[in-house]
Protein backbone atom coordinates (compact mmCIF):
# COMPACT_ATOMS: atom_id res chain seq x y z
CA UNK A 1 0.00 0.00 0.00
CA UNK A 2 1.12 3.53 -0.60
CA UNK A 3 -0.85 5.36 1.51
CA UNK A 4 0.13 4.56 4.60
CA UNK A 5 -3.10 4.95 6.81
CA UNK A 6 -3.08 7.17 10.00
CA UNK A 7 -4.73 6.70 13.00
CA UNK A 8 -7.82 9.41 12.64
CA UNK A 9 -9.64 8.79 15.98
CA UNK A 10 -9.47 6.68 19.26
CA UNK A 11 -13.00 6.51 21.29
CA UNK A 12 -12.76 5.06 25.30
CA UNK A 13 -16.32 4.17 26.93
CA UNK A 14 -16.40 2.13 30.37
CA UNK A 15 -18.92 -0.88 31.52
CA UNK A 16 -19.44 -2.32 34.69
CA UNK A 17 -20.84 -5.92 34.44
CA UNK A 18 -22.54 -7.15 37.28
CA UNK A 19 -22.03 -10.85 37.97
CA UNK A 20 -25.44 -12.67 38.76
CA UNK A 21 -24.13 -13.50 42.16
CA UNK A 22 -21.16 -12.40 44.63
CA UNK A 23 -18.24 -14.04 43.00
CA UNK A 24 -14.79 -14.32 45.48
CA UNK A 25 -11.26 -16.32 45.81
CA UNK A 26 -8.97 -16.50 48.54
CA UNK A 27 -8.61 -12.90 49.55
CA UNK A 28 -11.22 -10.47 47.50
CA UNK A 29 -15.23 -10.40 47.17
CA UNK A 30 -16.91 -8.65 44.24
CA UNK A 31 -20.06 -8.09 42.79
CA UNK A 32 -19.65 -6.59 38.92
CA UNK A 33 -16.40 -6.45 36.73
CA UNK A 34 -15.39 -3.30 34.86
CA UNK A 35 -14.39 -3.13 30.87
CA UNK A 36 -12.74 0.03 29.59
CA UNK A 37 -13.38 -0.43 25.68
CA UNK A 38 -11.01 1.35 23.07
CA UNK A 39 -12.64 1.67 19.41
CA UNK A 40 -9.26 2.88 17.21
CA UNK A 41 -10.11 4.46 13.38
CA UNK A 42 -8.06 4.71 10.49
CA UNK A 43 -8.65 4.31 6.55
CA UNK A 44 -12.51 3.64 6.86
CA UNK A 45 -11.83 0.72 9.67
CA UNK A 46 -12.27 0.27 13.48
CA UNK A 47 -9.99 -1.70 15.64
CA UNK A 48 -11.32 -2.76 18.50
CA UNK A 49 -9.57 -3.63 22.31
CA UNK A 50 -10.70 -3.92 26.25
CA UNK A 51 -9.18 -4.10 29.47
CA UNK A 52 -10.33 -5.02 32.21
CA UNK A 53 -9.74 -2.59 35.10
CA UNK A 54 -10.67 0.39 36.76
CA UNK A 55 -13.14 3.22 35.07
CA UNK A 56 -10.14 5.50 36.09
CA UNK A 57 -8.01 4.01 33.05
CA UNK A 58 -10.36 5.89 30.61
CA UNK A 59 -9.08 9.53 31.24
CA UNK A 60 -5.27 7.83 30.70
CA UNK A 61 -6.15 6.82 27.66
CA UNK A 62 -8.06 9.93 26.40
CA UNK A 63 -5.49 12.41 27.96
CA UNK A 64 -2.20 11.01 27.95
CA UNK A 65 -2.22 8.31 25.38
CA UNK A 66 -4.39 9.46 22.42
CA UNK A 67 -2.75 12.82 21.59
CA UNK A 68 0.44 10.46 21.24
CA UNK A 69 -1.04 8.56 18.56
CA UNK A 70 -3.20 10.60 16.18
CA UNK A 71 -1.91 11.11 13.26
CA UNK A 72 0.44 7.86 13.87
CA UNK A 73 0.76 5.23 11.24
CA UNK A 74 -1.71 2.46 11.98
CA UNK A 75 0.59 0.27 10.57
CA UNK A 76 3.28 0.78 13.19
CA UNK A 77 1.83 -0.85 16.19
CA UNK A 78 5.35 -1.35 17.73
CA UNK A 79 6.16 2.52 17.34
CA UNK A 80 2.75 3.17 18.99
CA UNK A 81 3.42 1.09 21.98
CA UNK A 82 6.54 2.33 22.37
CA UNK A 83 5.46 6.35 22.19
CA UNK A 84 2.49 5.42 24.98
CA UNK A 85 5.05 3.88 27.39
CA UNK A 86 7.01 6.71 26.89
CA UNK A 87 4.30 8.82 27.51
CA UNK A 88 3.59 7.72 31.18
CA UNK A 89 6.91 7.80 32.81
CA UNK A 90 5.89 10.19 34.95
CA UNK A 91 2.96 9.35 36.14
CA UNK A 92 3.41 5.15 36.58
CA UNK A 93 3.78 2.68 33.82
CA UNK A 94 1.86 -0.24 36.38
CA UNK A 95 -1.39 -0.60 37.61
CA UNK A 96 -4.02 1.32 35.51
CA UNK A 97 -1.86 3.19 33.25
CA UNK A 98 -0.48 -0.94 32.18
CA UNK A 99 -4.00 -1.85 31.59
CA UNK A 100 -4.85 1.34 29.61
CA UNK A 101 -2.10 0.86 27.30
CA UNK A 102 -3.21 -2.96 26.87
CA UNK A 103 -6.55 -1.80 25.74
CA UNK A 104 -5.25 0.75 23.71
CA UNK A 105 -2.68 -1.35 22.03
CA UNK A 106 -5.13 -4.59 21.66
CA UNK A 107 -7.12 -2.22 19.30
CA UNK A 108 -4.25 -1.41 16.99
CA UNK A 109 -3.47 -4.75 16.38
CA UNK A 110 -7.36 -5.49 15.59
CA UNK A 111 -7.19 -2.27 13.45
CA UNK A 112 -4.20 -3.03 11.17
CA UNK A 113 -5.73 -6.47 10.64
CA UNK A 114 -8.64 -5.02 9.51
CA UNK A 115 -7.06 -2.35 7.29
CA UNK A 116 -4.81 -4.97 5.68
CA UNK A 117 -7.96 -7.95 5.33
CA UNK A 118 -7.06 -10.30 7.29
CA UNK A 119 -6.95 -12.23 10.69
CA UNK A 120 -5.36 -11.42 13.60
CA UNK A 121 -4.35 -15.05 13.35
CA UNK A 122 -2.36 -14.54 10.17
CA UNK A 123 -1.24 -10.83 11.10
CA UNK A 124 0.67 -12.14 14.23
CA UNK A 125 1.20 -15.68 13.26
CA UNK A 126 0.34 -18.88 14.82
CA UNK A 127 2.36 -20.73 17.79
CA UNK A 128 0.63 -23.69 17.44
CA UNK A 129 -2.08 -25.51 15.76
CA UNK A 130 -4.52 -25.64 19.07
CA UNK A 131 -4.80 -24.41 22.56
CA UNK A 132 -6.30 -25.95 25.28
CA UNK A 133 -9.61 -24.47 27.55
CA UNK A 134 -10.31 -25.39 31.05
CA UNK A 135 -12.90 -23.87 33.42
CA UNK A 136 -12.26 -21.09 35.56
CA UNK A 137 -14.42 -20.38 38.99
CA UNK A 138 -15.81 -22.60 41.23
CA UNK A 139 -15.66 -19.49 43.72
CA UNK A 140 -15.53 -19.46 47.65
CA UNK A 141 -18.55 -17.57 47.77
CA UNK A 142 -20.97 -20.29 45.98
CA UNK A 143 -22.09 -22.82 48.06
CA UNK A 144 -21.83 -26.24 47.46
CA UNK A 145 -24.52 -26.90 45.18
CA UNK A 146 -23.96 -24.32 42.97
CA UNK A 147 -20.15 -25.36 42.72
CA UNK A 148 -20.97 -28.56 41.95
CA UNK A 149 -23.18 -27.55 39.10
CA UNK A 150 -20.78 -25.52 37.35
CA UNK A 151 -17.99 -27.74 37.30
CA UNK A 152 -20.14 -30.61 36.17
CA UNK A 153 -21.65 -28.23 33.44
CA UNK A 154 -17.98 -27.98 32.13
CA UNK A 155 -17.00 -31.05 32.02
CA UNK A 156 -20.49 -32.42 30.39
CA UNK A 157 -20.09 -29.52 27.54
CA UNK A 158 -16.65 -31.00 26.57
CA UNK A 159 -14.43 -28.99 28.89
CA UNK A 160 -11.93 -31.42 30.33
CA UNK A 161 -9.84 -29.28 33.17
CA UNK A 162 -12.04 -27.18 35.55
CA UNK A 163 -10.23 -24.95 38.21
CA UNK A 164 -11.81 -23.67 41.94
CA UNK A 165 -10.74 -21.23 44.11
CA UNK A 166 -9.62 -22.33 47.52
CA UNK A 167 -8.42 -20.37 50.45
CA UNK A 168 -11.17 -18.05 51.84
CA UNK A 169 -12.12 -20.36 54.53
CA UNK A 170 -9.14 -23.38 54.69
CA UNK A 171 -11.11 -25.63 57.20
CA UNK A 172 -14.05 -25.46 54.60
CA UNK A 173 -11.70 -26.18 51.79
CA UNK A 174 -11.46 -30.52 51.76
CA UNK A 175 -15.23 -30.45 52.15
CA UNK A 176 -15.14 -28.49 49.01
CA UNK A 177 -12.90 -30.24 47.28
CA UNK A 178 -14.53 -33.43 47.85
CA UNK A 179 -18.01 -31.75 46.51
CA UNK A 180 -15.95 -30.89 43.42
CA UNK A 181 -14.82 -34.33 43.27
CA UNK A 182 -18.28 -35.80 43.05
CA UNK A 183 -19.14 -33.20 40.65
CA UNK A 184 -16.46 -34.55 37.62
CA UNK A 185 -16.27 -37.84 38.74
CA UNK A 186 -13.35 -39.11 40.41
CA UNK A 187 -12.25 -41.44 37.41
CA UNK A 188 -12.61 -38.32 34.92
CA UNK A 189 -10.73 -36.12 37.51
CA UNK A 190 -7.52 -38.12 38.08
CA UNK A 191 -7.58 -39.12 34.21
CA UNK A 192 -9.27 -36.03 31.95
CA UNK A 193 -9.95 -32.79 34.18
CA UNK A 194 -6.91 -32.76 36.24
CA UNK A 195 -8.32 -29.97 38.45
CA UNK A 196 -6.23 -27.16 38.94
CA UNK A 197 -7.08 -26.03 42.71
CA UNK A 198 -5.81 -22.33 43.30
CA UNK A 199 -5.68 -20.27 46.16
CA UNK A 200 -5.55 -17.13 44.60
CA UNK A 201 -3.36 -14.50 46.59
CA UNK A 202 -2.20 -17.13 49.39
CA UNK A 203 1.40 -16.02 49.62
CA UNK A 204 1.89 -16.60 53.23
CA UNK A 205 -0.63 -19.55 54.01
CA UNK A 206 -1.05 -21.57 50.74
CA UNK A 207 -2.89 -24.50 51.37
CA UNK A 208 -2.91 -27.15 48.51
CA UNK A 209 -5.01 -30.23 49.22
CA UNK A 210 -4.24 -33.57 47.96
Amino acid sequence: MNDVPAIARIEVSCYRIPTDAPEADGTFEWTGTTMVLVRTHAAGKCGLGYSYTAAAAAPIIDDVLRPKLIGQSAFDVTACWTRMLRSVRNIGRAGLCATAISAVDAALWDLKARILDVSLLDLLGAARDSIPVYGSGGFTSYDDERLMDQLSGWVESGIGKVKMKIGASPHDDVQRVIAARRAVGAAQLSRRSRARKGAAGQDERRSQIR
